[in-house]
């Protein structure tokens, strides 16, 4: 195992469980001991998790993984959604997107629709996520709007006073939100609140708001909130989604899909 796939495999059982001793990580991952203590004291040093006597714990309830790994963590449901949020789209509209694993995947599904190979533009996206705009951006039939701003090294999403001044001159058909918890009573929320404020930005920008969010990240609630449920026009989301939370979110107003 490269040592990205076990600091990654290890981040996910410390979100997962909230603490990680030394030797129950070592027998999960069938590394020494030693190569655990290491790895903790290295993710220690870039604040991804805080060193105790004997293992580590995740740094509290705002605690967020870098994007770069997260983007293993339910894949298969992120392609799916993200393929139907895609099918949402019309040619020609100005679509916006937030940063995310599955706002990324839904660039990829766009990238590969046979109806978007072509048009001036195929399709306008507007986008404060540097890694979004670098997959589209090969894509001539895209025309390709980056906000400016600050790059946040956990999500590569531009954020900051420069991203508010394009999207206060822009107009958009649909904003694309991925978030970290939507919840009925406290809304679509991130764990940074600066960046939560471009996402709203976005929404506001926006004639109608989809939320593309796995099943996990229903019924939780995050440190910044994005914007109210009544906000928000359309949830794609998976199956495995509790009936109950979906149940909730339908009488909220929001139409929800499946996948």
């Amino acid at each position: 195992m490269s040592r990205d796939a076990r600091w990654k495999a290890l981040l996910d059982l410390l979100v997962e469980r909230g603490r990680l001793d030394v030797e129950e990580a070592a027998a999960e991952l069938e590394v020494s001991a030693a190569t655990i203590r290491r790895d903790f004291d290295q993710l220690a040093a870039q604040q991804m998790l805080v060193r105790t006597r004997g293992g580590a714990v995740v740094h509290g309830v705002s605690y967020e993984l870098p994007l770069r790994y997260k983007t293993a963590r339910n894949a298969s449901e992120k392609q799916r959604i993200a393929a139907a949020v895609a099918d949402l789209l019309a040619p020609g509209e100005a679509v916006g997107l937030t940063g995310g694993t599955t706002t990324t995947e839904v660039a990829r599904a766009l990238a590969v629709r046979g109806d978007l190979t072509s048009g001036t533009p195929a399709l306008t996206v507007v986008t404060n996520a540097l890694n979004i705009a670098n997959e589209l951006a090969v894509r001539p039939q895209f025309k390709i709007v980056l906000t400016g701003g600050v790059a946040r090294p956990q999500s590569y999403e531009l954020i900051g006073p420069l991203a508010d001044g394009v999207l206060s001159q822009i107009t958009l058909d649909v904003a694309v939100l991925g978030v970290v918890a939507l919840d009925v009573t406290h809304g679509a929320a991130a764990h940074d609140e600066a960046e939560a404020a471009i996402n709203r930005l976005l929404c506001e920008r926006a004639e109608r708001v989809v939320v593309a969010a796995d099943s996990s990240k229903l019924g939780r609630r995050a440190f910044a909130r994005i914007c109210a449920v009544d906000t928000v026009d359309t949830l794609v989301t998976d199956t495995a989604a509790d009936p109950e939370l979906v149940r909730g979110l339908e009488e909220a107003g929001l139409r929800v899909l499946t996948v």
